[in-house]
């Protein structure tokens, strides 16, 4: 019997409309486009791609930080887009995010005591001695003391504020946890510790989560599946050692070859993407990446690929790969 995920995300679409002035019409921006994956519970999904492709929107809307413009997101079988705002609100002790800055996402003016007891206030959990025993208690459990709680988040470094942006995350024992970029601010030798920290509180509360990151290096050390984004569309999707061993895309064959290597004796072939990335405002027609892809075929301007298996859990959007062998083999000896 096949386990139902915890969250499933079907063709879900965020766009934005970027006004030119009284008589011209509105340009449309795409940032997420037909979005659809799953995610089963205790598994760490990631969604990897360069800025702007649409992964932290993809995020924000899932949790209704911002609407979507269509689509569907189903948490444990509810679809979050259309529950009413008391609903969402009393829902939001079970979804959780951990945001990419750890110097924005605290309020300055609040003292670490008052912002782990909010959530506990707001969602009227456990009684006053009962919240600061458990506010103490996941300051140890992340690595900070009951000596922090009177102490501003200018008072620590960047690490631990990223560790105070996760106490807040699993105070409230959530099932599902957002993560946009966690360590994308840190520095290297702290991202270790943070990362760490993660996959230990993973285990402890049987946390899942949508791991949202542009580090090729992290997602392969800490992820179960991988989804890769290019303006607003996933591209390919498969189990992270699939993705890491047999990249089909040529976009995430370029990504993994960015990869920095482990070993200096290492040889690795570097892949060089020409061109820029396009203006999201105005796509390329067809598969958005035919203009800096060195496999390029004539279909691939005028139609856009659809999602193919091309292993048991294994899909991608590429032209390379839908029955298209006498152009492929002249797309592979031109190249």
């Amino acid at each position: 019997m096949t386990e139902t995920p915890l969250l499933e995300v079907k063709n879900l679409k965020k766009y934005y409309e970027i006004s030119r002035g009284l008589f011209k019409p509105k340009l449309i921006v795409k940032a997420v486009d037909d979005v659809s994956f799953s995610i089963k519970k205790g598994e760490t999904f990631a969604l990897v791609g360069e800025s702007g492709c649409g992964k932290s929107t993809t995020g924000k809307t899932i949790l209704r930080l911002t609407d979507a413009t269509s689509g569907e997101v189903r948490y444990k079988g509810e679809d979050l887009m259309s529950l009413p705002y008391e609903k969402m609100r009393s829902l939001r002790r079970e979804i959780q995010m951990v945001f990419q800055d750890p110097y924005a996402s605290l309020n300055p003016k609040m003292t670490v005591k008052e912002i782990l007891l909010e959530p506990l206030r707001v969602h009227k959990k456990y009684s006053a001695e009962e919240r600061l025993q458990k506010i103490i208690k996941i300051l140890e459990i992340v690595g900070l003391s009951e000596a922090h709680l009177d102490r501003y988040p200018n008072e620590f470094s960047g690490g631990q504020r990223q560790r105070i942006g996760i106490a807040r995350a699993v105070i409230l024992n959530p099932d599902f946890i957002v993560a946009d970029e966690p360590v994308s601010a840190l520095d290297v030798s702290v991202q270790s510790q943070v990362i760490n920290l993660m996959l230990e509180l993973q285990k402890e509360f049987g946390l899942t989560y949508l791991f949202i990151s542009h580090d090729l290096s992290v997602v392969e050390h800490m992820t179960d599946r991988v989804a890769v984004m290019y303006l607003g569309k996933i591209v390919e999707l498969a189990d992270t050692e699939e993705l890491f061993e047999n990249p089909k895309h040529p976009y995430t064959q370029a990504l993994i070859s960015a990869v920095p290597v482990s070993h200096p004796k290492e040889v690795k072939e570097r892949i060089v993407l020409t061109g820029d990335v396009p203006n999201p405002a105005n796509p390329p027609s067809g598969c958005t990446f035919h203009t800096r892809c060195p496999f390029a075929m004539e279909k691939c301007k005028s139609v856009a690929p659809a999602l193919t298996e091309v292993a048991e859990g294994h899909v991608t959007s590429c032209h390379l790969y839908i029955n298209n062998e006498e152009e492929t083999t002249n797309a592979l000896i031109h190249s």
